[in-house]
């Protein structure tokens, strides 16, 4: 489970999906009491944040339907409360770029 610190346009294609995709379960799980991975870091980082994950949703759908993806599943932007602003990292932006690097997989870093 991992939401990235690194700009959409920066991500292939899998990692761009996957985020997407995993962005929906913290939001789940922080708006509806969801129990899975609750305790993980990822989703413990955003508590209280969910103004900023809001945002980050904004942007990575944004880089989806440049690159032709069609998006249906919106997020409702009345429980987007919070800060709007990420201070807490599971791994460092330039821990991140290194495991991207690592994963040679068309990531942009």
């Amino acid at each position: 489970m991992r939401i990235w610190d690194i700009p959409p346009e920066n991500l292939c294609r899998n990692h761009l999906l996957g985020e997407h995709r995993e962005l929906h379960a913290i939001w789940a799980i922080l708006t509806q009491g969801k129990k899975g991975y609750s305790k993980h870091p990822e989703t413990l980082r955003w508590k209280g944040k969910l103004k900023c994950l809001y945002l980050r949703h904004e942007k990575l759908i944004g880089e989806m339907r440049r690159r032709g993806y069609k998006h249906n599943s919106p997020l409702k932007i009345e429980l987007a409360t919070g800060d709007e602003i990420q201070t807490e990292y599971v791994d460092s932006i330039k821990d991140q770029v290194r495991i991207l690097k690592n994963k040679k997989c068309g990531c942009i870093v």
